[in-house]
């Protein structure tokens, strides 16, 4: 059985989705997993769901909440060992694999992969670990205060994780076939410095350093206009050697945009 929420929320066994249709019910089910082999207060549930403005039979609507859950995953043909349980005031749902954790586990083999130069294995573990995001993290589902952080977390890890592989193509030459894409992505990221590194550096090891010199300086107007602020040290030091024409720019030069201390 597959269930997940890195997009649409699903529960599936082979061929369809039993994932409960009640928006409370998704809501639930989704901590759940965003919480998966943890304990989850009925109180955390109650916070989740209504904020501080709980029904009086909230306790009660919880239980039938819960069993609607268990009946999708029965649905989907889970085996009553594995059915979410509730345990001492609180409910797990234990012994399944939500795709975060795996994206999470893929994304961290691959740093690994990386951090020991295997840039062939990290760029393939992290693509793995991109292709399990089908659309925005919970994005059929109501967010409460207790996902709505989490959610933004996942989020900017997928973003860490795009640009932690896009490197580890750039190391392994791919350049010129990464092109399209960083146009893309620079243009959806209009501000994103370590991006626009990127992108600067494919340009220029593909010849185009003029090309590479524009987008440094849009990138720059930008933020002057909209922000008050100058690119990161790091990222104006790779425009100055771009301005300088070497032979070649080590991928090594744009590896540190995103550490804080740059601003």
């Amino acid at each position: 059985m597959r269930m997940g929420l890195l997009g649409p929320l699903y529960l599936c066994s082979v061929d369809r989705n039993t994932a409960p249709t009640a928006p409370k019910v998704r809501q639930l089910l989704a901590l759940l997993m965003l919480r998966s082999d943890t304990m989850v207060r009925v109180t955390e549930c109650v916070e989740e769901l209504w904020g501080t403005e709980s029904p009086k039979r909230a306790m009660s609507t919880l239980q039938t909440y819960t069993l609607q859950i268990r009946r999708a995953f029965t649905a989907a043909g889970c085996p009553a060992a594995l059915l979410p349980r509730t345990q001492a005031s609180a409910y797990l749902l234990a012994g399944h694999e939500v795709d975060w954790v795996r994206f999470e586990r893929l994304a961290a083999a691959g740093r690994a992969a990386a951090a020991a130069r295997d840039h062939r294995r990290a760029a393939d573990l992290l693509t793995e670990a991109l292709a399990l995001w089908r659309g925005p993290a919970m994005v059929d589902v109501p967010t409460g205060p207790l996902s709505a952080a989490r959610v933004v977390a996942l989020t900017e890890s997928r973003k860490v994780v795009l640009e932690q592989r896009v490197e580890a193509e750039l190391r392994l030459g791919l350049h010129e076939r990464l092109l399209p894409e960083l146009a893309d992505l620079t243009g959806a990221n209009p501000t994103n410095e370590n991006l626009h590194a990127q992108y600067m550096l494919a340009l220029y090891r593909c010849g185009r350093p003029e090309d590479a010199e524009a987008v440094y300086r849009g990138l720059r107007d930008l933020l002057v206009d909209t922000l008050g602020v100058e690119p990161v040290p790091r990222l104006r030091a790779l425009y100055e050697t771009v301005l300088d024409r070497p032979a070649d720019i080590p991928t090594g030069a744009i590896t540190s945009l995103r550490h804080p201390a740059d601003r």
